[in-house]
């Protein structure tokens, strides 16, 4: 219901787009977030946002370099990431809340993606 893709092997400053696919029941009325698990690490909040493109939401470590998107007409989530950093490696997945807001809580969603992963080298 939910694949995620785009992620791959970017020097650091280097930029990567990923792309959401979602189906419409999955995600048309939904908040919509991004996550990321690093190696070793728990799975964090990266980026949301609302079921009508609104109110975008980041982690602070990613503010002014990532940006989140959706194309609701086509049932599409983006995550834009610039200026990525060594420390931004991990897998990152999509996911569907279970109501209509984004939030950076894991809980608060129902439906996650696969998983693509994002690769920063120094």
């Amino acid at each position: 219901q939910l694949q995620a893709f785009g992620g791959g092997l970017v020097q650091a400053g280097g930029s990567l787009r990923l792309s959401c696919a979602a189906s419409r029941r999955t995600s048309s009325n939904n908040g919509m977030g991004w996550f990321r698990q690093a190696p070793g690490k728990e799975r964090e909040f990266v980026a949301a946002i609302n079921w009508n493109g609104g109110n975008p939401s980041y982690v602070a470590s990613v503010k002014g370099r990532f940006t989140i998107s959706r194309d609701r007409v086509n049932d599409m989530v983006y995550l834009q990431m610039n200026s990525l950093r060594p420390e931004d490696t991990a897998v990152y997945y999509c996911a569907a809340a279970r109501g209509a807001w984004g939030t950076p809580h894991t809980s608060n969603y129902q439906y996650w993606g696969q998983g693509t992963l994002v690769t920063v080298s120094s």
